[in-house]
């Protein structure tokens, strides 16, 4: 199996304690980086129930996501040759088949982050968030007809249609707890964002929420979510439970 069930190497400067995978019986494991940058690790699983585990305490800003409302569009021809891969259609980001929606439905509006933006309101106000119609096998252009789903589906959607418009976007994967917002009684769950490549930099957007949120760690990116699947076997499995717990620590002063 292959896990991406690590914080993202950027964010390591800011653990206050160690973290790391246990297992809750013997496993060969190994860690390993992926060519996206991620931290990665391989295990062989033995048959029957292994639990697998992680909890850390990780130092956070406390500030929103950053707005870059100047931050310019390249040029393709300017773009850096690592960044080009992000303006392909994918597994689940099927340009081909928004193509021509994308520029009928954006290419009024300015270059740069106003375009993200107006691409961001739209798959926000497009696609209804409901955790029983999520689907794995849903793409951009299925969550685009289907008008429902969950974070991944807002981020499928909007990456591909900025990579429609030639914005570079990458899917991210990481924690997002209840911080700074209404309690949510529903059972938390990592959570999926994305970011474009613009003024010579990644920026985070968030098409679900759609505001600027406290909290947000890291924890891989990639092409779409095949690049950061929590776990991939090679061979029969079934996830039996799934529990993610985010919150924030108060501290003295």
């Amino acid at each position: 199996m292959l896990l991406v069930l690590n914080i993202h190497p950027s964010r390591r400067v800011d653990l206050l304690t160690e973290q790391k995978l246990t297992f809750d019986q013997p496993i060969d494991a190994w860690g390993y980086t992926d060519g996206f940058g991620n931290a990665c690790t391989r295990i062989v699983a033995p048959p029957g129930l292994t639990t697998i585990s992680s909890e850390f305490v990780i130092y956070d800003g406390g500030e929103p996501d950053v707005i870059p409302r100047n931050a310019i569009q390249h040029e393709i021809k300017d773009l850096p040759d690592d960044v080009l891969v992000f303006l392909l259609g994918s597994r689940y980001c099927d340009t081909d088949r928004l193509g021509d929606f994308a520029w009928s439905q954006f290419s009024s509006t300015p270059l740069g982050w106003p375009r993200v933006e107006a691409i961001r309101d739209y798959v926000h106000d497009h696609i209804a968030f409901d955790y029983q119609k999520a689907d794995p096998l849903r793409t951009a252009f299925g969550g685009y007809t289907d008008r429902t789903g969950v974070c991944r589906d807002f981020s499928h959607l909007a990456i591909t249609l900025c990579r429609c418009m030639n914005i570079p976007a990458r899917y991210c994967t990481g924690y997002l707890g209840d911080i700074g917002v209404p309690f949510n009684p529903d059972p938390m769950d990592f959570s999926a964002w994305f970011e474009v490549y613009l003024g010579g930099h990644w920026h985070t957007v968030d098409a679900r929420h759609n505001t600027p949120r406290i909290g947000r760690i890291l924890m891989a990116t990639g092409r779409d979510a095949t690049d950061v699947a929590i776990s991939t076997s090679f061979g029969a499995s079934l996830l039996t439970r799934f529990e993610v717990i985010t919150e924030e620590l108060k501290t003295a002063n």
